[in-house]
């Protein structure tokens, strides 16, 4: 910067200062100078520190509007994916709906098949269930030979035959007849009708062929064992080797009835045991007893019974129709049974009516039920 100095008059006055005045004010002059220009570095510095700043701070803004909008691009990605992923879920939603329903209704259809099976397991489980009432019989025991012991010393064997009759329940207002002769029977069922006179009044009755259930016959073979004998209700309060121990010399003792021990097996989970005996019978006569004391740590009651093993054998099913025996239905209560019954045996005893001697039979009157059982020579007879 030039410095400029003029000695000419201000608004034309002369200059009446002295040379000392002069050099003061040049003095002051000079200083202010100066002042002015460490004012004027200075201000230049701070507009180029401003300008460096400003220049700072448009590249700071243009990088932050450049990751503004990195990050608004970065948004609407994730917003793409976002609404892609929420329509693969909500589809997914819908057909897990779909399948959900689906998997109900195919659970229903099993739960209904799982139902029609038990209900007709359940059928068939009452159709072949045997009952059977086993009659009192003389039963001959008889010594064995001695090739018969020395062979089953150990076990008494037995075998059961076991056979079911065939039966038939005859409901109210039906009756069943048996004739003499098959022809007469196979007579009767070719008529759809009968028409049997009562007391000046008629009822009609259809004949109809018998629907037996099938019947059953089979074996059952029984071993018992002679030596060995079943213990239960252990109490488990010593080890499982002195339970043992315990066990083995309590049923040694002839004093209760015990006999020399072969072995012995302790199950400590369930609490029962096995006394295998030295000699066959002291197990049987124990059995009979049902309890038996035994000394652990203090005397207890056991329990005690046979070792028995069981097997079906021979099982056979039998599918037949009487051929002699029919059925009479819709029979109209009209009158006391038994002389109801009289009517109907005249009636089908006339060779007009294409009846035939009759063998046996039996009505039941409205409200009742009869069992009726066939023996194998087609006799029947019947059971309320």
């Amino acid at each position: 910067m030039a410095d400029i100095c003029s000695t000419r008059p201000v608004n034309g006055q002369q200059d009446d200062d002295g040379p000392e005045e002069k050099a003061r004010k040049l003095e002051e002059a000079n200083k202010e100078l100066e002042t002015w220009k460490i004012k004027a570095e200075k201000a230049d510095d701070l507009k180029a520190r401003l300008i460096l700043e400003k220049l700072e701070e448009d590249e700071a803004k243009g990088n932050a509007q450049q990751e503004m909008l990195a990050y608004l691009k970065r948004q609407e990605e994730c917003q793409k994916e976002f609404t892609q992923s929420r329509s693969a879920v909500q589809e997914e939603i819908l057909q897990l709906g779909a399948r959900r329903r689906d998997l109900l209704d195919k659970l229903k259809r099993c739960q209904a098949g799982l139902e029609a099976k038990r209900a007709e397991s359940k059928k068939l489980k009452q159709k072949f269930k045997v009952y059977a009432q086993i009659p009192d019989t003389e039963v001959e025991f008889r010594a064995q030979s001695k090739e018969e012991k020395d062979d089953n010393s150990e076990l008494i064997r037995g075998v059961f035959a076991i056979s079911q009759r065939p039966n038939v329940l005859l409901q109210g207002g039906q009756a069943l007849i048996t004739f003499e002769e098959e022809k007469v029977a196979f007579q009767i069922l070719k008529i759809a009708k009968c028409s049997v006179s009562c007391d000046n009044i008629s009822f009609d009755v259809k004949p109809k062929r018998i629907s037996m259930d099938p019947a059953v016959k089979f074996e059952v073979h029984l071993d018992v064992s002679r030596k060995k004998l079943k213990v239960s209700n252990i109490p488990p309060s010593m080890p499982e080797e002195r339970i043992k121990d315990r066990l083995e010399i309590s049923f040694s003792r002839p004093s209760r009835g015990g006999g020399e021990v072969e072995a012995v097996e302790y199950d400590r989970n369930n609490r029962n045991g096995e006394i295998t005996f030295l000699h066959p019978g002291v197990a049987e006569s124990l059995a009979l007893r049902e309890r038996y004391r035994v000394d652990l740590d203090s005397e207890v009651n056991v329990q005690v019974g046979p070792i028995y093993s069981y097997q079906l054998c021979k099982f056979q099913t039998f599918c037949g129709l009487p051929k002699r025996t029919i059925l009479l239905d819709g029979i109209q209560d009209k009158g006391d049974e038994e002389d109801l019954q009289d009517y109907l045996e005249i009636h089908f005893q006339k060779p007009s009516n294409y009846g035939g001697e009759i063998e046996s039979i039996r009505y039941i009157s409205m409200r009742k039920t009869l069992q009726a059982f066939f023996c194998e020579d087609s006799t029947p007879t019947a059971s309320t």
